[in-house]
């Protein structure tokens, strides 16, 4: 079900144009079809724009102009519709490049953070948040993290994190772009590896990344990891180690939480 977190009916479908390239690629099979053509059709410099910026669109673009090719054109009205249908679809993503702000108050981001610091003590580590969003995870580690990578692959929430760390008179908070699957550290760079909302989309690639980059005797964390079921991302993060409780999502949901420690000579260290 697609995110309702702001009201997107005044804005324009320019607005499509501040996404970033990550963001358009999960564009097929999201976004209704149709009316995606009825919008490109007569905004143009918006079609240019996809794909452009993401060539990987082309031939899925290619074939939806064709397949939802229409003999009567639509009037202005229909076009409205269609465009805001679009924005509608991918609310969420709108949000992150248009008002971080409102992603920021969002109910379940209120969850306590002792959820974090009851698996890990932080003093002193060196921590990468993977996904970083609008920082919950970000700030809860700096309060006592010799330093805090925030990986975040959207330009408008970078920003808004970076802001939002000098407001709260933070130096140690650094962020950067990248991408759970690919993420821009070397090898046993981390002592522990964070990441809240992201994972699980391609679970082996995302997960041997997050091992690649945390030190043998750190720790890898999902917090929230996954949704209160038994589900294909539960029984992988288990079959792979992770060991899990649930809490609550400030009122909102249940949820899992996932962690494992990176063996040390074969024994759990002491973090």
């Amino acid at each position: 079900m697609p995110a309702d977190w702001m009201d997107v009916s005044s804005l324009s479908f320019n607005t499509l144009m501040l996404l970033e390239r990550v963001q358009l690629s999960w564009f097929p099979g999201w976004v209704p079809e149709a009316q995606l053509a009825v919008a490109l059709r007569a905004n143009p410099n918006v079609e240019w724009y996809l794909r452009h910026k993401c060539p990987e669109l082309n031939e899925w673009l290619d074939d939806l102009m064709v397949k939802e090719d229409v003999y009567q054109p639509p009037g202005p009205e229909e076009i409205r519709r269609a465009e805001i249908d679009i924005m509608k679809s991918i609310n969420d993503l709108i949000v992150y490049v248009v008002s971080p702000d409102v992603y920021d108050s969002q109910p379940f981001l209120k969850w306590n953070p002792d959820e974090l610091t009851s698996l890990v003590d932080f003093s002193g580590k060196k921590v990468v948040d993977i996904g970083s969003g609008t920082g919950k995870i970000a700030f809860i580690a700096a309060a006592k993290a010799k330093v805090v990578y925030a990986v975040e692959p959207v330009s408008n929430l970078r920003l808004y994190l970076r802001d939002k760390a000098v407001d709260r008179g933070l130096k140690n908070i650094f962020v950067l772009d990248g991408l759970i699957a690919s993420i821009p550290f070397e090898d046993k760079f981390a002592d522990i590896t964070i990441c809240g909302y992201v994972f699980g989309d391609d679970p082996n690639d995302e997960l041997q990344e997050m091992l690649r980059i945390t030190k043998p005797g750190g720790m890898v964390i999902l917090c929230p990891g996954n949704d209160d079921h038994d589900n294909d991302k539960h029984g992988f993060l288990v079959k792979n180690g992770f060991e899990w409780s649930r809490f609550e999502e400030a009122g909102v949901r249940l949820v899992r939480k996932y962690w494992k420690e990176i063996r040390l000579h074969g024994k759990r260290s002491l973090l």
